[in-house]
């Protein structure tokens, strides 16, 4: 059931795979089965790079793509390499576009190798992808997508092989050696031309303003045997370097077109040698396969009470026209100032408590908190229950209804001064005052003269 929704939702989806030089785009057409998935299954578009930046230009097709086909629900992009994913993740940013997914190009083209049945039984693959930059082998394994080994080289490219054709032509003396930018790629387009139609044809004949690109099937490949043929030698040491052992060759790419090159790599390799129907579009269809819809998170539930609780940062209550690191070191500042206070609060606490003047603080308060807002009265520090005549009298009846503070205990050595001194500090009103020692001088004063 699962897997006929997906075919039913395949006609909304797009494939976009990025190479070298071009964007690709591919959708499969509505109502499609996998059990006849082709070439002819997708509709494909593909749009030249020149001289744009090619993740902008990857964005903004798709973005275009996506407001004339408002049916699209879905949409994978193969990548090449991280470099690029990043790219293009940073370009469709810059679009706005969020409903989409970046995709392996190998994921992409084992996925619709193995739903066409082109790599039926096939659990190892080398990926022999010859585009018009370079060429790329890779060992994959079928089943779980892993690429376990891969390499790179632009020693035989589409382009190189075009360049090889102009070379011929302009050697032969058909064609004049163009004199500018320009008539040097007309050419370049030229004998690129003239190699995709030696991929059907036993010879062509193109004519241009530098004169007739004439060339045959048989010259052809007599041209690029030698790079071709390395390019199969360097596949097999891909294999025995990464020591897998694989059961299949999948040729894709552009290059793969010319028939030459199955021919010598089944030659070399000793495997069976598999060249999709157009080769050069087997990542975007297969990325197109690959695309499924993706959903945006949820939205979190709101709290069942009317004010929910709000994650406050620093930073936003800082001013505009104050600095981030300034408001921070301003914040540790006003900390340290309160752990100070607190800390000093604790130790004037202690040295009450060591003088005796604990049980006369926590009277005090058990009387304030039971509703009593009276001043209590205060006795001084040398007031005993022994001096009864020292003891403040009361004034009013509710003050005669509160206990007399309980005595305080003295050291008789050291009497409490009835005057305040110079060493003298008075810490909490109310509290008897600390004396602090006069500390003697280090060094004695130097004696008159």
């Amino acid at each position: 059931m699962e897997r006929e929704r997906d075919e039913q939702l395949m006609g909304a989806v797009l494939g976009v795979a990025v190479g070298a030089c071009a964007v690709r785009l591919a959708r499969p057409h509505a109502g499609f089965q996998h059990e006849h998935l082709s070439a002819h299954s997708f509709d494909t578009q593909t749009i030249s790079v020149g001289e744009q930046d090619l993740a902008e230009l990857t964005a903004e097709v798709i973005g275009v793509t996506l407001e004339a086909s408002t049916d699209i629900t879905a949409t994978a992009i193969a990548y090449r390499t991280d470099q690029q994913a990043r790219a293009i993740r940073a370009a469709m940013a810059k679009q706005q576009i969020t409903n989409y997914e970046l995709v392996p190009e190998l994921n992409a083209i084992v996925e619709f190798a193995e739903s066409s049945g082109d790599i039926r039984g096939v659990s190892a693959l080398v990926v022999y992808d010859l585009g018009s930059s370079g060429l790329s082998v890779s060992i994959v394994d079928v089943e779980t997508r892993q690429v376990r080994h891969t390499e790179r080289t632009s020693d035989i490219s589409g382009d190189y092989i075009d360049s090889l054709i102009r070379e011929q032509q302009i050697a032969s003396g058909r064609i004049a050696h163009p004199h500018d930018h320009s008539g040097l790629a007309q050419l370049d387009a030229l004998c690129r031309q003239a190699k995709e139609q030696l991929s059907s044809n036993t010879a062509v004949a193109l004519p241009s303003e530098q004169g007739l690109v004439l060339l045959a099937q048989e010259n052809f490949e007599s041209l690029i045997m030698l790079a071709v043929e390395s390019s199969a030698r360097m596949t097999r040491e891909v294999v025995t370097r990464s020591g897998v052992p694989v059961n299949g060759v999948l040729v894709v790419g552009g290059g793969s077109r010319i028939p030459l090159v199955a021919k010598v790599l089944e030659h070399w390799m000793g495997l069976p040698v598999t060249v999709p129907a157009d080769p050069e579009t087997v990542a975007v269809r297969g990325a197109a396969l690959l695309a499924r819809t993706v959903r945006a998170p949820r939205p979190v539930a709101a709290a069942a009470h009317p004010t929910p609780a709000v994650d406050i940062d620093d930073d936003d209550l800082t001013p505009s026209w104050l600095s981030a690191p300034t408001a921070r070191k301003r914040g540790r500042r006003e900390i340290s100032g309160a752990a100070l206070t607190v800390t000093a609060l604790a130790v004037v606490a202690a040295i009450g408590l060591g003088l005796g003047y604990g049980p006369q603080v926590l009277e005090r308060d058990s009387h304030t908190s039971e509703g009593n807002t009276s001043p209590l009265p205060t006795t001084p520090a040398h007031a005993t229950a022994a001096d009864p005549q020292t003891a403040a009298p009361t004034t009013t009846e509710a003050e005669e209804a509160i206990a007399e503070p309980p005595p305080q205990r003295q050291r008789p050595e050291e009497p409490a001064p009835t005057t305040l001194g110079p060493n003298t500090i008075v810490v909490v009103p109310g509290l008897p005052p600390i004396i602090v020692p006069t500390i003697p001088p280090l060094f004695p004063p130097a004696p008159a003269p």
